[in-house]
């Protein structure tokens, strides 16, 4: 079985499967923390792989940039190979004084400035918001590992580079603690479709404070998040 974004088999994908948006961030997570990997899909260099973390059976997937792109991965993750629970490990920016670079965020529910979430629901506003079971496990993995993490709102924006300062005021005044790209969307397909899904993120950009981290931290130097997430996954019973 194959889709026309994923070359993978039938049953080459574990139920839960953690997300980053890089390709070679997936590459990294294989390679450094599972075990008996191996490569399920390459299509357009978008890369997966299935292996196991402490004998659980994981598989890590990309998803691109943006909610169309996540969108594409995750529908035909849930419709042609049976994935069930999601976790988007990704990066994020953020408009809070007392988040720094390198924070971990998990996010409750997702604002947007998309039109994807309300065309699909007969153009009223949808609340996407996680899948509680997957916020506790990623709450307790947190607390087990000693790693704080902050937990809030996120804004997933169709824009990366957007030169409107009253959006980032009215960020701030609505207590918004996460700005990224996909999660509103990861939320909407995944009520839709009676999956799981959570995100989780690392504090990449300081809007505010204009500073953020390298390219080469967004690919290989998010080991925190990781494994919150990755433990978090032996957590889950259902």
């Amino acid at each position: 079985m194959t889709t026309p974004h994923i070359n993978a088999k039938k049953k080459d994908f574990s139920d839960f499967v953690l997300m980053p948006g890089d390709p070679i961030r997936s590459k990294y997570i294989a390679k450094n923390y599972l075990d008996n990997v191996i490569e399920v899909t390459n299509v357009r260099s978008m890369l997966g792989f299935t292996g196991y973390y402490k004998g659980r059976r994981i598989s890590i997937m990309s998803h691109g940039i943006g909610i169309p792109s996540c969108l594409i991965y995750v529908q035909e993750l849930i419709t042609e190979y049976n994935v069930s629970k999601i976790v988007r490990i990704g990066t994020c920016g953020t408009v809070c004084n007392n988040i720094d670079l390198y924070d971990l965020i998990i996010c409750l529910g997702a604002s947007t400035d998309s039109n994807i979430n309300k065309s699909q629901f007969q153009h009223n506003n949808f609340s996407a918001v996680a899948n509680f079971d997957l916020v506790c496990n990623l709450v307790s993995s947190s607390k087990n590992l000693g790693i704080p993490v902050h937990i809030g709102n996120f804004f997933s924006t169709d824009l990366f580079y957007n030169n409107n300062y009253d959006i980032v005021q009215i960020m701030k005044r609505y207590n918004i603690i996460g700005l990224e790209m996909e999660t509103a969307g990861l939320y909407s397909i995944s009520a839709e479709f009676g999956i799981k899904s959570a995100s989780i993120c690392t504090v990449s950009d300081h809007i505010i404070k204009k500073s953020r981290i390298t390219f080469q931290d967004r690919e290989s130097s998010l080991d925190k998040m990781i494994k919150v997430a990755l433990d978090s996954t032996l957590l889950d019973l259902n």
